[in-house]
């Protein structure tokens, strides 16, 4: 193996690890990216780890560079995302990079924000050498920023758990519990880390779930959103019920019972009245006017099939999180993930890229992004 591959890998190995320390910024930093950097000495020896911490605070980059002082004198920084180089709501990572005296700067990612970008030229005109690698891990770290930019809307997450035969609930719609206790503490970490939880009235009518983190120390609350585009939500629901714990939006056909709209608003509910788009709620257009509206960067989808199915056939799910347990019903009347697809060849499904799989005491998390195409 050649000087120049083992320096390829040693470079990919610490953006591995700045891209896992972005990780601890979720729900913390967004509408933001999550970005990760580690700082080395001109010797090579790590002095800081660190990442973007919250939003409006400083960048990654320039609290490595505060963490290692003066030892970062001729260092490296390998950082997940191009510095940025505007003046918003801190100063340009560029500057305090040329102010640190760094060497080199390797990146993970160009930044996709015509706003922020230029870092790379930035820096090499001052005579820094800047390497930018096509590093995975930051890609994907990157991919719910790039969504905001390009489509106006916010990241979608789609959350199921299913039997090993591929059903979210027996026949009759009972699905408690399919998964384990420790998936759903998972479930109710993320719900704590995402701006909305998105359901339909369907699993509202079977299920009455509140869809408010329970578990750990929620970073955020919430908003809870309901596709109920007749209003058929009761009264007495849960959601509603809850309306102290953190609010909730619902999203209707502007033909829906005016007078179940104003009942609704009286109670402090944001109804988001949507004309018909073929007799159905747009919900691209629903999604854009969430962030729009309320700032909503993140999603996390808890839904049936119908509201599943109809989210993946607009294109507007990001990423599929499936916990699979490990129990078989054997029933081809049980409820599926999906319904209303008839694709003739296994080519005509929707395409998606595993990007990580995870053990959470019996059960299976997969991690799926899903492939350009789809909608």
């Amino acid at each position: 193996m050649t000087g120049t591959m083992i320096e390829l890998e040693h470079d990919l190995a610490l953006l591995d690890r700045a891209a896992r320390c972005a990780v601890r910024g979720h729900g913390h930093v967004e509408p933001n990216p999550m970005v990760g950097c580690v700082a080395t000495d001109m010797d090579g020896v790590v002095v800081a780890v660190t990442h973007h911490q919250r939003y409006g605070g400083p960048h990654a980059e320039v609290l490595a560079i505060e963490m290692a002082g003066a030892r970062l004198q001729g260092g490296t920084l390998h950082v997940t995302l191009e510095p940025c180089t505007h003046e918003g709501q801190t100063g340009p990572c560029t500057s305090a990079i040329l102010d640190a005296g760094v060497s080199r700067v390797v990146i993970g990612q160009r930044d996709p924000n015509p706003d922020a970008s230029g870092g790379v030229e930035l820096l090499r005109a001052a005579g820094i050498e800047v390497d930018v690698l096509d590093h995975e891990a930051s890609r994907l770290l990157l991919s719910p920023h790039v969504i905001r930019l390009q489509q106006q809307r916010p990241w979608v997450q789609a959350k199921w758990a299913q039997t090993v035969d591929g059903r979210i609930a027996t026949r009759s719609g009972q699905s408690r519990w399919i998964s384990s206790s420790r998936s759903r503490g998972m479930v109710h970490r993320q719900r704590g880390r995402v701006d909305a939880i998105l359901t339909g009235i369907g699993t509202v009518m079977n299920d009455d779930p509140r869809l408010t983190a329970r578990q750990g120390r929620p970073r955020r609350t919430p908003r809870r959103v309901l596709v109920d585009p007749r209003l058929d939500i009761p009264m007495d629901s849960a959601l509603l019920a809850t309306m102290d714990e953190a609010p909730l939006t619902i999203a209707c056909l502007e033909d829906a019972p005016p007078e179940r709209q104003d009942a609704l608003r009286k109670l402090g509910v944001d109804v988001l009245a949507l004309p018909a788009h073929e007799s159905r709620i747009d919900l691209r257009s629903m999604l854009q006017l969430l962030h729009a509206n309320h700032g909503i960067s993140t999603v996390l989808v808890e839904a049936g099939p119908g509201l599943l199915s109809s989210l993946l056939e607009a294109g507007c799910v990001d990423e599929a999180c499936v916990f699979i347990a490990p129990t078989l019903l054997g029933d081809e009347d049980a409820t599926p993930p999906l319904k209303g697809r008839t694709p003739e060849t296994v080519d005509g499904g929707l395409g998606m890229a595993l990007q990580q799989v995870h053990r959470r005491g019996e059960d299976v998390l997969l991690r799926y992004g899903m492939l350009p195409g789809n909608s």
